[in-house]
């Protein structure tokens, strides 16, 4: 495979060090015991119903400069840079579309996993994650104002810390309105991981790996993703990795919709300081665009001056 020599490439068949360390061999006894401290904390202070999106949430526009809209959302460790381009027409399109498409792609930056270093070539889990955040997105989308074409959104994982599909939603959709696409609603994801009789609200990538494990007896585990328009009420996409019944299901979906409610403000205050950063630029750039004007009517005086008297 041809290698990329803008960038250090490591050898293809290289091991971890993290293989040869004692955490590697831990079972899940073992790691379900290091997920909480004795206060009933996990590691990073939170407790199990406390999101990232409370009080380790940053997020802000303008973030590409090439790109129509662009957004950068940071959840502790977890960052991830969305950038949305303007409408093109659909490639390889030899029938009318009534609807417009999106087009999302999902990459891994190859140092942005703990666990392993990503490759150059998409992967099944970039691809998968690609999929969820257009179908995600499409209902957000107003799709209809503008037939044959479609939105290019690249999502860019810098730093991967648990609840990453749901990260690449918010930053999607805090792109999506930085571009002034048409939406019916402010789009918002949250996450959750649920291991036996607990719910970690808003996941690690340590909890959602053993939650995502096998415990061997049949009790709920596993992850949900759940992205939602607040405002209409609607879920727009529901993803569930793991085993769980139907009670814990409901629980689960109860939860997630009251996170996505709580982090609409904080995507409505960014996209209202983009709005008054840009209404304070244009004001910036007439007055500018004024001064200019003046001087040019000056300097249009003195040559008609100049031409009259000679």
């Amino acid at each position: 495979m041809p290698l990329d020599y803008r960038r250090f490439n490591g050898p293809e068949d290289s091991v971890s060090y993290k293989r040869f360390t004692k955490d590697y061999f831990k079972t899940y006894d073992e790691l379900h015991k290091d997920l909480l401290n004795d206060k009933g904390l996990r590691k990073d202070g939170r407790a199990l119903s406390d999101a990232r999106s409370m009080c380790m949430f940053f997020a802000r526009t303008d973030m590409v400069s090439q790109a129509k809209g662009s957004a950068y959302v940071e959840l502790k460790k977890t960052k991830v840079v969305c950038s949305v381009f303007d409408p093109r027409e659909i490639p390889h399109q030899n029938e009318f579309s009534q609807l417009g498409q999106l087009y999302c792609e999902v990459k891994f930056a190859p140092f942005s996993c703990p666990r392993e270093r990503r490759p150059h070539a998409p992967d099944t889990e970039e691809k998968a994650l690609s999929v969820a955040l257009r179908q995600a997105l499409e209902p957000a989308v107003c799709r209809h104002l503008f037939p044959n074409y479609q939105i290019d959104v690249f999502v860019y994982i810098l730093e991967h810390d648990g609840a990453c599909l749901a990260a690449a939603i918010n930053a999607a959709g805090l792109a999506l309105g930085d571009a002034a696409v048409p939406m019916y609603d402010i789009i918002t994801a949250c996450s959750l991981a649920v291991i036996g009789d607990k719910t970690f609200i808003d996941p690690t990538e340590a909890e959602e790996h053993v939650a995502i494990m096998s415990p061997g007896n049949n009790i709920n585990h596993g992850t949900v993703t759940m992205s939602m328009l607040s405002g209409l009420k609607q879920i727009s996409d529901f993803r569930l990795t793991g085993s769980m019944d139907v009670e814990c299901t409901t629980n689960a979906m109860e939860i997630l919709e009251k996170e996505c409610d709580r982090i609409v403000p904080n995507i409505q205050k960014v996209l209202v300081v983009n709005v008054v950063n840009r209404l304070k630029q244009q004001a910036v750039l007439k007055e500018e665009a004024k001064k200019r004007e003046e001087s040019l009517n000056v300097k249009m005086e003195e040559w008609k001056s100049l031409l009259n008297a000679g």
